[in-house]
C-alpha cells in the first residue's frame, strides 16, 4: 500500500521497513510465483493468529509448524549469501549438478509421505533400517550437496527463485512432517538410548537448515556460536575443568535438541507466540499508517525545540523500537527519516545515527512490551507480566531522560536550533487525530485489566484496522493482507535466531555446563555479588554482540542467572539486569549493530558511530548498578523511598550526561568533567551521605564553572 504521508517533512515508515525487509540477499518474486509466495506468507502470520486464538494446536505440533514453516519461506525468500563469484557459473552445468540432490530429496519426501500414508512407523528393526537408506541417507546428501552448490556455485540471476533453495525449501518439509508425525513415540525416546537412527538424521538436517537460514539472514556469528556449542557437545571428554563432560552420541545429541529442552523450548515458544504476534502489531501500524503517526506528532510537539529532530528520534524511536523489538531494524525504519533531519540541524553524521541506535535500542527497555522482553522474562523467571512492566517503568524512564539529556546538551553545546515551524506538522490538526493512539491504549489497557497477552496484542492489532478507518488511508481486505505479509518478512530473522539459540540453550541444558559455569562465577567473584555482576555484564555483552537480544538474553539467562540468584541476587533484579545488558550489546563497541545500521544511513564512520552511541546510552551501563544498589528503582519498597531514589538517580545521570557531553552551564574542562563524572557515580548508592557527596560536588563544579564561562564559551556553533 502507498500513498502521500500528510503533513511534511515526514515521510512512510514503511519505507524504511521495507528497507530491512528487502534485504541485499532477498528475492523479490514477481508473477505467479511471487503471488504463491505472497500467499504463503500471508497464511503464515494467519496462522498463527488463528492457532493462538480460535483452535489452539498441541504444543509441540504448533512449534515445529512455526520454525518448519520458517524455514521453507525463509529459503523461498532469501537466497545464499554466497562464498563465490556470482559470475562463475552457466546455469545449465549447474542444473545437472542439483539434480541428483533433487532426487535424493525427494526420496526422502516420499518415504515421509509414505509413513503417513500407511500409518507405519520405525519402531520395528526392519523399518528402521529401511528408514536409514530410504529417508536417512538421502535426506542429509541431497540437502548438504543442494547447500554445497548453492554456496559455491552460485546461481547468476540472484533476483530469480533458485533449484537449489527450492529443494532445501522440500528438506525443510520432510524434516517437519518426519517429526510431526514421529511427536508421541519421539518425546519418549528422544536423547535416550531408545532413539532410532533416523530420528537423529532428521533432527541433524534440521539444526543444519536452521543454521544455514540463520547465516543467511542473520549473519555468521550466531553460527559460529552454535557451532562451537554443538563441537563442544561431542569434544567434552577431551576438555580440562569445569567444561569437562562425558560425551554424547550423535543420535542422543540430535534427538535431544531437537526437543522442548533445546530448539522447541522456550526461544521458539517465544517467537511463535509474542514475538510474531507484536512483529504482526507492527506490521498492521505500519500498513495502516497508524504508527507514522506518532512520529507525526513527536514532530509537532518537539520539532522547533532546540535540536528538535534528535528530541523527536528520542521518544518517536523509543516508542517503535518497544513494538518491533529489533534494535538494527527499528533504525532502519525510523533513522530514515530522522537522521537526514537531525544532520540538517547541525548533528554531525556519527552523532545524528548515534542519537537513532540509541533511542532505537532503548525502545526494548521501554514497558509495556519491551520488544516482547517481558514476555519472554515472564516465561523464563515465571514472574507475573504486570510485576515485570511496573518494575521496568523506573530505569526505562532514567535511560530515556539520560539520552535526552545528551542530546539537548550538545545542542546548547553547539547552539543547534530547530526546524521552522512551517515545515513540521501543524500540532493542532495532529492533536485533533489523537485517536491514533487508541491502539496502544487497547494494548495497556487490556493487559492491565487482566487479559491475556495473545488476547491484548489481538485486540490491538484489530484497533490499528479500525482506527484506519478515521484516516484517509482505510485497511481493506488488500491492506491487512499487505500487513500480514510484511508481518512474517519481519519475522522470519526472528524465528532463524530463537531457533538457533534453542540449539546453544539445549547444549547448555544436556552438558550441565550453565550449572558449572555459575559454580565457576562464584568462586571467581568470591561471593563478592558486585565483581559477580560485573563478570554478568561482560558476558551479557559479549553474548548479544553475536546475536540479536532475545536469543542474547535466552542464552545469557541460562548460563548467568542461576550464578547471581545462587549468591542472593534477587531473580528479578539478576534477570533485569542480564536483559538490560544484552539489549545495550547493539550500541557496544566494537560490534554495535544499531549504530553500524544508523553509520549506513548516515554515511558516517560505523567505529566512529559505534563510540558515540555507546556515549550516549552511558547511563544504560550505570542504571542497572543502580537498581542493584537500590531496589526501589525497581517499584520495590516504600513511596518515600522511591521518591528519593528516583530524584537522586535523575541528578546522577544528568550529572553523567554532562560529564559525557563536557558541558554543564557552559564548556566543561577536562578536570570538572571527572568531578562531574564521579559526583554521577556517586549517586548509584542512595544512601543519603553518597547523595550528599554527589550533590556538592555538582554544587561545587557550578560555582567554578560561574567564574570560567565566558560568552565565548556558552554557545561555541556548530563548528
Amino acid at each position: 500500500m502507498t500513498a502521500p504521508s500528510t503533513n511534511a517533512p515526514t515521510q512512510e515508515i514503511a519505507s524504511g521497513v521495507d528497507n530491512e525487509i528487502f534485504s541485499a540477499n532477498q528475492r523479490k518474486p514477481i508473477g505467479s510465483l511471487g503471488l504463491f509466495i505472497a500467499a504463503l506468507c500471508v497464511a503464515y502470520t494467519a496462522f498463527h493468529i488463528g492457532v493462538m486464538n480460535l483452535y489452539p494446536l498441541e504444543t509441540w505440533t504448533y512449534r515445529l509448524l512455526h520454525v518448519g514453516g520458517g524455514l521453507v519461506i525463509g529459503f523461498l525468500l532469501f537466497s545464499s549469501l554466497t562464498f563465490a563469484d556470482e559470475e562463475a557459473s552457466p546455469r545449465a552445468g549447474r542444473m545437472l549438478m542439483l539434480a541428483p540432490a533433487a532426487v535424493l530429496v525427494g526420496i526422502a519426501v516420499l518415504q515421509v509421505a509414505l509413513f503417513w500414508v500407511t500409518g507405519s512407523g520405525i519402531d520395528q528393526a526392519a523399518q528402521a533400517t529401511a528408514a536409514r537408506w530410504t529417508f536417512g541417507a538421502p535426506l542429509i546428501i541431497g540437502t548438504v550437496w543442494a547447500m554445497l552448490v548453492a554456496w559455491f556455485v552460485p546461481d547468476p540471476r540472484r533476483g530469480r527463485l533458485d533449484a537449489a533453495d527450492i529443494i532445501l525449501a522440500f528438506a525443510a518439509i520432510a524434516v517437519t512432517a518426519y517429526i510431526i508425525f514421529h511427536a508421541p513415540l519421539l518425546r519418549l525416546r528422544a536423547g535416550t538410548g531408545l532413539a532410532k537412527e533416523a530420528d537423529m538424521f532428521a533432527a541433524l538436517i534440521g539444526v543444519i537448515l536452521i543454521l544455514e537460514l540463520t547465516r543467511r539472514m542473520a549473519g555468521l556469528a550466531l553460527v559460529i556460536i552454535a557451532g562451537i556449542f554443538v563441537i563442544y557437545s561431542f569434544v567434552g571428554p577431551w576438555l580440562p575443568g569445569i567444561l569437562y563432560h562425558r560425551g554424547y552420541s550423535l543420535t542422543r545429541f540430535f534427538t535431544y535438541v531437537f526437543t522442548d529442552q533445546g530448539i522447541l523450548g522456550p526461544t521458539t515458544a517465544i517467537s511463535s507466540t509474542y514475538i510474531i504476534l507484536f512483529v504482526a502489531f507492527a506490521a498492521f501500524l505500519q500498513a495502516s499508517r497508524v504508527g507514522e503517526y506518532f512520529v507525526n506528532f513527536a514532530f509537532a510537539a518537539a520539532g522547533d525545540r532546540r535540536g528538535g529532530p534528535a528530541k523527536v528520534a528520542v521518544f518517536g524511536s523509543g516508542l517503535m523500537g518497544m513494538i518491533n523489538g529489533t534494535s538494527a531494524g527499528n533504525v532502519v525504519a525510523t533513522g530514515s527519516l530522522t537522521i537526514p533531519l537531525m544532520k540538517k540541524v547541525g548533528y554531525k553524521p556519527q552523532t545524528a545515527a548515534a542519537v537513532e541506535a540509541a533511542a532505537s535500542s532503548g525502545g526494548q527497555i521501554l514497558p509495556p512490551i519491551m520488544g516482547a522482553g517481558a514476555f519472554i522474562m515472564s516465561e523464563i523467571t515465571g514472574i507475573a507480566y504486570s510485576d515485570i512492566v511496573v518494575a521496568a517503568i523506573i530505569p526505562a524512564l532514567l535511560y530515556f531522560v539520560s539520552v535526552y539529556f545528551n542530546v539537548d546538551l550538545m545542542a546548547q553545546k553547539f547552539n543547534m536550533k530547530g526546524l521552522p515551524r512551517e515545515e513540521l506538522p501543524q500540532f493542532s490538526k495532529l492533536a485533533k487525530q489523537v485517536f491514533h493512539f487508541i491502539p496502544i491504549l487497547i494494548l495497556i489497557g487490556a493487559l492491565f485489566m487482566g487479559y491475556s497477552v495473545i488476547r491484548a496484542g489481538t485486540l490491538a492489532m484489530a484497533a490499528a484496522a479500525v482506527v484506519s478507518w478515521l484516516t484517509p488511508y482505510k485497511m481493506g481486505i488488500k491492506e491487512i493482507l499487505f500487513a500480514l505479509e510484511i508481518s512474517t518478512k519481519m519475522t522470519l530473522q526472528l524465528v532463524a535466531v530463537c531457533a538457533a539459540a534453542g540449539i546453544i540453550v539445549g547444549v547448555i541444558a544436556l552438558t550441565g555446563l550453565g550449572t558449572r559455569f555459575s559454580s565457576l562465577l562464584l568462586g571467581l567473584a568470591e561471593n563478592n555479588q558486585m565483581l559477580a555482576l560485573f563478570f554478568a555484564m561482560i558476558v551479557s555483552i559479549v553474548l548479544g554482540m553475536g546475536m540479536p537480544t532475545t536469543a542474547a538474553y535466552a542464552v545469557a539467562a541460562s548460563v548467568i542467572a542461576p550464578g547471581l540468584i545462587s549468591m542472593g541476587i534477587d531473580m528479578l533484579t539478576a534477570h533485569f539486569f542480564i536483559f538490560y545488558f544484552a539489549v545495550m550489546s547493539a550500541i557496544t563497541p566494537p560490534v554495535a549493530l544499531a549504530a553500524y545500521a544508523g553509520a549506513a544511513i548516515a554515511r558516517s564512520d560505523p567505529m566512529k558511530t559505534s563510540v558515540e552511541s555507546f556515549k550516549m546510552g552511558m547511563a544504560a551501563f550505570v542504571v542497572p548498578f543502580m537498581f542493584f544498589s537500590s531496589p526501589e528503582l525497581l517499584m520495590q519498597g516504600e513511596w518515600l523511598n522511591i521518591l528519593h531514589v528516583v530524584a537522586g538517580a535523575l541528578l546522577g545521570v544528568f550529572l553523567l550526561s554532562s560529564a559525557v557531553q563536557a558541558w554543564y552551564f557552559g564548556h566543561l574542562h577536562t578536570a570538572l568533567r571527572i568531578l562531574l563524572a564521579a559526583a554521577a557515580v556517586a549517586m548509584i548508592d542512595s544512601g543519603f551521605l553518597s547523595d550528599a557527596i554527589g550533590i556538592s560536588t555538582a554544587i561545587a563544579v557550578w560555582a567554578i564553572q560561574k567564574k570560567l564561562i565566558k560568552p565565548g564559551n556558552v554557545a561555541r556553533g556548530a563548528d
